[in-house]
């Protein structure tokens, strides 16, 4: 490992995640730019990782994600919630279920109205596509030249996948092409980050390549402690290099142009706050004397909410019977020797999005569809066959906050989603329920669909479906928008990702989104990295698209224009 007790930077980067390995690549491209990429976590080598059927791993070990809990959420029961986040080279992309979704267009112009200038669709667009490599050839809304690999994993050969689709259609709903392209709301086929038949973390697609380049040192196992600031007359908020710990060592390095936080929405707060940038009360209350005072910082934090609606199978077809140690053995070797198989994918190949009620201009409901009943953590929900639909409330009004509970580094943050303490959540929640239910009752199920496991058939008045709710629903992990981007009070960051009130600091992750997409949130936080990093480095930005997009409000004017589909 490169020594840099007296090394110089010109950009420190702090994590290597689906934002920093962006930036990494981007930023050292330029051989003139030296670059120092500090992460916390190790390899992301492991078979666990890079074999995409065994994402419940990774998500699961302490070695490869921060085990986080939330603190006791007041309206799911008291329950402390599971949220882990990348502890390893490509941080959450190293970890995560690997599904691409970009979020609806209207998702993207909503940033631009809460302030966050020239954030929305048309000049996002654009950076989406530069980032990837679609495997069904460019359009208006594709990119086949990026780093990121994108596709449709096994072709949903499982014909559990076509029904759910169909039952989708049949009742009623949209039928969707490509749901990242103009048109999102509908049932269709679902994208992912693999290549070959490995995971493509942004480790694989930008980091790999970058390490090639002299001009970039990347140093694994170093825990950031804080930002370290100019003590120079009138220089008092001017971020000059970070502190860092590695294998009991403590290291200062200066960075000459900028710092860099991209240590996602949990993170980056919490560095923040460390380094004396927050609010006073947060900060005095964990013994940390503060720098800058900005109340954002910590505040607006969201996630999406979701859980398993059950079904036994009547047809011995589902992923249930390839659990048992001897088809795991099979399935783990035929993906050791040619990268092929059930080993291959994330297996939700088709999903659906939709709207919870009439009157939204986009929709707010998320499918992931599996051909399996199981849980998170890899196990059987019951013996025998069975499928299980994934559905979450995408677009919440309930905020959280992250806040600093000591000034040493290795105490994580107080974490609280305060989940469903909105009304229009828990009404968003009783239409998953119910449109769901009607959605899977259709034609198109009948010959798989068995008894109704979760929630179970008996479980039908507002009543139930909220204890239900309660009890049964998971984080989706996309904690994000807890260093929104923005001018007003609670703003952190500027539009181009500079932390208000502060030279030669930035923030380029999720937490800077000003609310959260309907979907997925490793694709828009790579986009963000993309665009960042021409804001950084001074280059014009792309041009804005000019594509139209289909929404509720235009769907008819759309279809008379003849809109060409992929």
């Amino acid at each position: 490992m490169t020594s840099i007790s007296n090394e110089k930077y010109d950009y420190i980067i702090v994590g290597a995640g689906s934002a920093g390995c962006v930036l990494a690549n981007r930023l050292s491209a330029d051989a003139n730019n030296k670059v120092l990429l500090l992460e916390t976590g190790g390899s992301d080598k492991s078979i666990f990782i890079q074999m995409p059927t065994a994402l419940s791993i990774p998500m699961n070990t302490a070695k490869y994600a921060w085990q986080f809990e939330t603190e006791a959420e007041p309206h799911l029961d008291n329950r402390r919630m599971h949220c882990p986040r990348g502890k390893v080279l490509g941080g959450s992309s190293s970890i995560n279920g690997m599904v691409y979704v970009r979020g609806h267009a209207r998702d993207f112009d909503e940033w631009q109205q809460e302030g966050a200038k020239d954030w929305d669709y048309a000049h996002c667009l654009p950076y989406f596509k530069k980032a990837e490599s679609w495997a069904f050839g460019g359009d208006d809304y594709r990119g086949v030249a990026g780093p990121l690999a994108v596709n449709n994993g096994n072709e949903m050969k499982n014909p559990l996948y076509k029904a759910f689709v169909d039952a989708g259609v049949d009742a009623g709903y949209l039928a969707t092409d490509d749901y990242n392209g103009a048109q999102q709301e509908g049932f269709g086929a679902m994208h992912m980050t693999i290549k070959n038949g490995v995971r493509w973390s942004t480790s694989n697609a930008y980091l790999r390549p970058a390490m090639k380049r002299s001009n970039l040192t990347v140093i694994t196992h170093a825990l950031v402690h804080k930002v370290l600031f100019s003590t120079k007359a009138g220089e008092s908020k001017k971020a000059v290099g970070v502190h860092f710990e590695r294998k009991g060592k403590h290291i200062e390095v200066n960075a000459n142009k900028e710092v860099i936080l991209s240590a996602g929405s949990v993170g980056s707060p919490h560095i923040l706050q460390l380094s004396g940038i927050g609010a006073a009360d947060t900060l005095k209350q964990a013994g940390i004397e503060q720098v800058h005072e900005l109340p954002g910082v910590g505040e607006n934090l969201q996630d999406h909410l979701e859980f398993y609606f059950q079904f036994k199978c009547l047809k011995p077809i589902s992923l249930n019977g390839k659990l048992d140690p001897l088809n795991k053995l099979f399935i783990g070797t035929r993906w050791i020797l040619n990268k092929s198989g059930l080993g291959a994918t994330n297996h939700f190949e088709s999903c659906g999005f939709i709207r919870s009620k009439a009157g939204l201009e986009w929709p707010d409901l998320q499918y992931h569809f599996l051909p399996a009943a199981m849980r998170y953590d890899g196990k059987e929900a019951f013996a025998g066959h069975g499928f299980q639909v994934h559905i979450g409330h995408n677009k919440p009004k309930s905020r959280g906050s992250i806040k600093v509970l000591s000034s040493d580094a290795h105490v994580a943050p107080s974490i609280q989603f305060n989940y469903l303490s909105h009304q229009d959540d828990i009404e968003g929640f009783r239409a998953c329920v119910r449109l769901t239910r009607e959605i899977s009752n259709q034609n198109a199920l009948d010959e798989y669909r068995g008894e109704e496991i979760q929630p179970g058939i008996s479980v039908q008045t507002d009543e139930q479906i909220d204890s239900f709710v309660r009890s049964s629903v998971e984080s989706a992990y996309h904690p994000s928008c807890s260093c929104k981007m923005g001018e007003d009070a609670m703003a952190v960051v500027d539009s181009q990702t500079r932390v208000h009130g502060m030279e030669g600091l930035r923030v380029v992750d999720s937490s800077i989104f000003p609310t959260i997409p309907n979907g997925n949130l490793n694709s828009p936080t790579i986009m963000v990295a993309e665009r960042a990093a021409d804001l950084i480095l001074g280059h014009s930005p792309l041009s804005p698209s000019t594509a139209p997009v289909i929404t509720a409000n235009n769907w008819q004017q759309q279809q008379r224009n003849h809109l060409p589909k992929r």
